[in-house]
């Protein structure tokens, strides 16, 4: 007979009893950061992904697509807004938009965040995930931070409902990881009123049959400057479908800007500063980026809770200057250990873990998608390389600090 109290069973041991299966929390072990409302909201998600998507994910892969139905299943059922969200609820977001599992606006923190990536996570790979939501997680927070009532009223809305979906478009063929490489040009009209974008886009989470309205675009000006802002799909905008090796339910494409007018309203924050809101945005896009370990079984440790905790605590501002090198650490250490982990999976399975089917499906998409899981984000090298530079640039600042006898 098990030596725990009824209360401590009842809140705290959940899921498989199988080893590191599931996180400290759910076997036994009480924690600060988590409170009934987490509890709800694991379940409801548990629920959401076992009944949606686990029963069709060999489906989807395999046809490289998701149905259009899914995507407003879940906004219908409180899922789009929260992933939008963060750490914290926005005031104008409240009471708009379902929340999954009934969680109050007000409790909502970086916990409950890191719950509903996590249960993501058990699909098995990161194809499903990126493909359904990874717009609304990638583009939604930048729109909403550093973007004009213009654009945040006439886009924002449409995505948390589920009537639109937009997509982040950085990435370059020819530029790669370099993203100061992008040749995707901006040309101001005569009249100073809109830009004429032409270039080319490599860009994530395009699935098939599931269309994209909007996508946010990082652009070059004539000056060398980099702006970001939103561009609809309209006349001189094309999407070319790409074959992947993984994450193939995810869906890329290259898309093609032809002459594309854009509005000056749709700039999102200042011209010439778009470099730096991308930058911005990677916080929390890196700590959600390494799912796939716990499907493996095989790694007892889990995310620093503190960090994403400090991550709720602080202002954008301060988590940028704090905290950009940590996650970018955590994000490398953490691709460098799936990697390991799948690979030795896969050899405790032997050639079961190599099919596409039975007990080893969910590892083997981990193995095809390991990459389309370290590299999107900034690859091991960028990130580690970044830093090291934001130690130096915060050892700096707080010698300055220092000097003026405030440290």
């Amino acid at each position: 007979m098990l030596p725990l109290s009824d209360e401590l069973k009842s809140k705290w041991l959940y899921g498989s009893p199988l080893p590191f299966a599931e996180a400290p929390w759910a076997r036994g072990c009480p924690s600060p950061y988590y409170r009934d409302s987490h509890r709800r909201l694991r379940h409801a998600m548990r629920t959401w992904v076992e009944t949606h998507l686990i029963p069709h994910v060999h489906e989807w892969e395999k046809s490289e697509s998701l149905p259009h139905s899914l995507y407003q299943q879940a906004a219908d059922d409180g899922l789009l807004m929260p992933m939008a969200s963060g750490a914290s609820i926005r005031d104008a977001w409240k009471g708009k938009y379902p929340i999954i599992g009934d969680v109050p606006a007000d409790e909502w923190d970086g916990f409950h965040d890191l719950i509903i990536h996590d249960e993501f996570g058990r699909v098995g790979g990161i194809g499903i995930e990126n493909g359904l939501v990874g717009g609304v997680t990638l583009a939604v927070p930048a729109i909403e931070r550093f973007g004009t009532d213009k654009v945040k009223q006439s886009v924002v809305p449409n995505i948390l409902s589920g009537r639109s979906r937009i997509a982040l478009a950085i990435t370059e063929p020819d530029a790669g990881s370099d993203v100061r490489g992008l040749q995707t040009e901006a040309k101001l009209s005569e009249d100073g009123s809109h830009f004429i974008i032409n270039g080319q886009k490599k860009v994530l989470f395009l699935p098939n049959n599931l269309p994209v309205d909007y996508f946010l675009t990082l652009v070059r000006e004539e000056t060398g400057n980099f702006t970001l802002l939103v561009i609809a799909r309209t006349e001189g905008v094309s999407t070319k479908h790409m074959a992947m090796s993984g994450s193939t339910a995810a869906g890329t494409a290259f898309v093609d800007f032809d002459d594309v007018i854009v509005p000056l309203d749709m700039v999102v924050g200042e011209r010439g500063n778009g470099l730096k809101y991308v930058m911005s945005n990677f916080n929390h896009e890196t700590v959600h980026r390494i799912p796939g370990i716990k499907v493996c079984k095989s790694m007892p440790r889990r995310l620093d809770k503190s960090l994403v905790y400090q991550l709720s605590q602080l202002s954008p501002q301060e988590s940028e200057f704090l905290l950009a090198g940590t996650t970018a650490q955590l994000k490398a250490h953490a691709g460098i250990v799936l990697e390991h982990v799948v690979r030795e999976a896969i050899q405790i399975m032997g050639g079961v873990g190599l099919t596409r089917g039975g007990r080893g499906a969910r590892v083997e998409r981990i193995w095809r998608d390991v990459k389309a899981i370290t590299v999107p984000g900034g690859s091991e090298e960028i990130l580690l390389d970044l830093a090291a530079k934001r130690a130096l640039k915060i050892s700096a600042e707080m010698q300055k600090i220092a000097v003026r006898g405030r440290l």
